[in-house]
């Protein structure tokens, strides 16, 4: 435990590694919170394209991101997302959104912007500490959690898992969208010059291919109580 005097584990990797089921059931098991850092930009996607705000235009998503940290707000019991009251949780899941998000993430002013917010939600969480999951926070958000973790898996794995999703969610998608969608979206997270998609230096990488959620959750936790109890 660090001198912010909370438990950080940060979940990173690359979209349909299957953070988010994990992060939630993970903190679920060890009683701590869970905070979804894509979310957050998701939410500012959303907003944004709500707008109409220009994705080029760094200094008006900047400023978006800006206002955003003031409105939007996280249910923690339900972990619903609000934005100025409304509940957006299902629509900043839709496949533009997601895309756009990456986009507006590329911009070094927009996650400056949300920076603070991502570690005000967890440092303030009201539990004993968090678990993170997104892109960078390992490397960026939180580079002194006490656990760093790298989920991975197969491309074909990770698009699979993304199509069941959208599809269990009613949404008429097809599989050769979906896999490109993915493809564009990792190439997008791996190459941008800020913040890029990529495991810290001291990160455990967890390749859950093949791999059922309770067996992926029955590793990493007995992962990371080991390394709790060492500190």
């Amino acid at each position: 435990m660090k001198e912010h005097g909370v438990i950080i584990i940060a979940i990173d990797g690359p979209a349909g590694s299957g953070k988010t089921t994990i992060a939630t059931g993970l903190a679920k098991r060890l009683g701590l919170a869970k905070v979804d850092t894509g979310a957050i930009y998701r939410a500012a996607a959303f907003l944004a394209q709500r707008l109409r705000v220009d994705f080029e235009d760094e200094d008006a998503l900047a400023e978006l991101a800006a206002r955003m940290r003031t409105s939007l707000r996280v249910d923690g019991e339900t972990r619903k997302y609000l934005l100025d009251g409304e509940d957006v949780t299902e629509k900043i899941r839709r496949p533009e959104v997601s895309a756009a998000a990456s986009k507006l993430s590329a911009w070094p002013k927009v996650r400056a912007m949300l920076l603070d917010l991502q570690r005000e939600l967890a440092l303030n969480s009201g539990t004993k500490g968090a678990v993170l999951e997104g892109r960078d926070i390992g490397t960026v958000v939180f580079p002194d959690a006490d656990v760093k973790l790298f989920l991975t898996a197969s491309a074909e794995e990770r698009a699979r898992r993304r199509f069941q999703e959208l599809k269990g969610k009613g949404l008429d998608v097809e599989w050769e969208q979906v896999a490109a969608d993915q493809a564009a979206r990792d190439e997008q997270d791996s190459s941008r010059p800020v913040a890029p998609l990529a495991p810290a230096k001291d990160a455990t990488v967890f390749d859950s291919t093949g791999m059922e959620v309770e067996e992926v959750l029955d590793g990493l936790e007995k992962l990371v109580k080991g390394r709790i109890q060492e500190m």
